[in-house]
């Protein structure tokens, strides 16, 4: 690919001591969350959210269960202002819930941003400016002891105007593009800031580092993040916050490996809207967790509601690939896979087992919402076997026998393949029965009625091929007596006959099914299936069906 080598490598790998975040095999404990969907979320749509959809927005996130959401860069617009003062001056925001607003190191923005915020009884008032070296020496022009002082004004003017104020105050302050900021003085200026502020156990203070533009692999973030950690004053009184962007596509590998370097708070937005490639998902790191047996202390029990909720609010479509929220991500189209995620699920039931470990599903699809017959086993010209009998049972009682899903299999994939699309379940169930249940053509069952001494002597009324017939046989049970009525009447050699058979329930009758093949001279063998409320009848069905299927086999052939 042309034009490789005028890239560099623009981020700073900090020096040897930052690797014990590697000792850690997972994240044990949930962060805090800050969504940053109204804000950060909202300036990276087509069409900004309006007020009412905000609104709607809002309420979501607290029944998800945040505590911190960022809702708008009130100096930016009077839109931004206004939903700030809506949500105060109409009492919308809960007592155990902490809103947040953004702002840069500007004197203009931080007092507008402070007069945003009148009324309310407890703010996160976030500071940030640029830090990294391309910003510092082409953008602003300015000397390192001019950016950190910019840093150090802004958060001398908000705590000046904090003490002027009833509202609770949570001070915030980010060097933006930190991840192409050398860490030393990331570090420096961090420092420099919290010397204003002066944390203390009772009035903690939040330095977070984003991610503002993926410049490095993981692991180097978390070193960084790790230095930073290890180099703040005042440490225990300080939250560390990630915001990690994903224009690399590992946001989230930035957040959990910078949780594990010491972050405790994680800024995100849900499915990872954002600016460019977005912010980092916090459905999906949360979701990571709970995959660990970890309580990620957010709700996304409904999956599909909260995915609904969120196309309509902000006008952008959920991939279907999205991990763990997308429609497919559940979907089973492989006949391995599908035989496999039958097969675990019906031992679990058998067993009881609680603990989850079904292959290809690393969650219970329904803790999210999911249904397993219309989410998980999905039926294409991909689809197998176990797939199929998985659904004709779970959604319609059929048990089949194992060797007749094989044949049952074939024919729906077969349709499948021919249609170009995916069978829902309905269809599946009509191409079972079209094709098994109750063959009457080209011979059909018209009536049989049973006399019985030392042997069981049948009469039945056949319509063979068009034409009304009486044949007559003997046998030592009532299906052994109709089979020898068709092979010694009407020429049809077969052997083998095998059944089994049990109680359909659908709705409110109770039927039975037959399930029954039987073996034809060249070895082939034809299934056949048989419903009726009798079960003798059910079974003389699918004896019907399975020798009106010996053409079909043979065409197979």
């Amino acid at each position: 690919m042309k034009n490789y080598d005028k890239y560099k490598r623009q981020y700073y790998m900090p020096g040897a001591g930052c690797l014990d975040w590697t000792k850690k095999e997972y994240i044990d404990k949930a962060p805090t969350w800050c969504s940053v969907d109204l804000r950060d979320g909202n300036q990276a749509l087509i069409v900004p959210m309006s007020l009412e959809k905000k609104l709607e927005f809002w309420k979501l996130l607290l029944k998800l269960g945040f505590k911190e959401i960022e809702v708008g860069f009130p100096a930016a617009s009077e839109t931004e202002y206004e939903f700030v003062r809506a949500l105060i001056d109409g009492g919308l925001i809960p007592d155990d819930v902490t809103i947040q607003v953004l702002m840069q190191s500007r004197e203009h923005i931080i007092r507008k941003t402070f007069d945003s915020l009148k009324g309310a009884k407890r703010a996160i008032v976030h500071l940030y400016n640029p830090t990294s070296y391309a910003q510092r020496t082409q953008v602003f022009k300015k000397t390192d002891d001019e950016v950190e002082t910019i840093a150090v004004k802004g958060a001398a003017l908000c705590k000046k105007l904090a003490s002027k104020s009833d509202t609770e105050f949570i001070f915030e302050y980010s060097p933006e593009s930190f991840t192409g900021t050398e860490p030393e003085y990331a570090l420096k200026v961090c420092n420099a800031v919290l010397d204003v502020w002066q944390p203390s156990p009772e009035n903690k203070v939040i330095i977070n580092l984003p991610a503002t533009v993926e410049l490095s692999m993981p692991h180097v973030y978390a070193s960084q993040v790790e230095y930073i950690s290890k180099g703040l004053n005042y440490r225990e009184n300080v939250i560390l916050s990630l915001h990690p962007h994903n224009d690399r596509g590992s946001g989230v590998a930035d957040a959990e490996m910078g949780l594990l370097a010491g972050a405790e708070r994680i800024e995100g937005t849900l499915f990872g809207n954002g600016e460019r490639t977005g912010n980092v998902d916090i459905v999906t790191l949360a979701l990571n967790m709970f995959s660990h047996g970890v309580d990620p202390k957010l709700d996304f029990s409904n999956l599909p509601e909260i995915a609904e909720i969120y196309e309509s609010v902000t006008g952008m479509p959920i991939n279907e690939r999205q991990p763990y929220s997308g429609k497919l991500v559940f979907a089973a189209f492989s006949g391995s896979h599908q035989d496999a995620i039958a097969k675990s699920i019906k031992w679990r039931r058998k067993q009881h087992e609680n603990t989850w470990s079904v292959p290809y599903l690393p969650i219970d699809p329904a803790d999210v919402g999911r249904e397993y017959e219309t989410d998980v086993i999905r039926i294409n010209s991909q689809s197998g076997k176990g797939g199929i009998g998985y659904l004709l049972e779970t959604n319609y009682g059929f048990e089949l026998p194992a060797k007749m899903r094989e044949i049952v299999g074939y024919t729906v994939k077969n349709v499948s393949d021919h249609m170009h699309k995916e069978l829902s379940p309905k269809d599946v169930l009509d191409i079972f029965t079209e094709n098994f249940i109750n063959i009457n053509e080209p011979l059909g069952l018209i009536d049989f009625h049973y006399v019985r001494d030392e042997k069981v002597h049948v009469t039945l009324t056949v319509n063979d091929h068009g034409t009304v017939r009486e044949i007559k046989g003997t046998g030592n049970g009532r299906l052994d007596s109709v089979s020898n009525a068709i092979k010694e009447n009407l020429g049809i050699n077969y052997s083998d006959l095998t059944y089994s058979e049990h109680a359909l329930s659908r709705g409110s009758s109770s039927q039975a099914i037959t399930y029954l093949s039987i073996t034809l001279p060249d070895g082939s063998v034809s299934w056949g299936a048989g419903v009726h409320d009798d079960i003798i009848a059910s079974s003389v069905n699918a004896l019907f069906s399975a020798i009106n299927r010996i053409g079909v086999v043979a065409a197979e052939k």
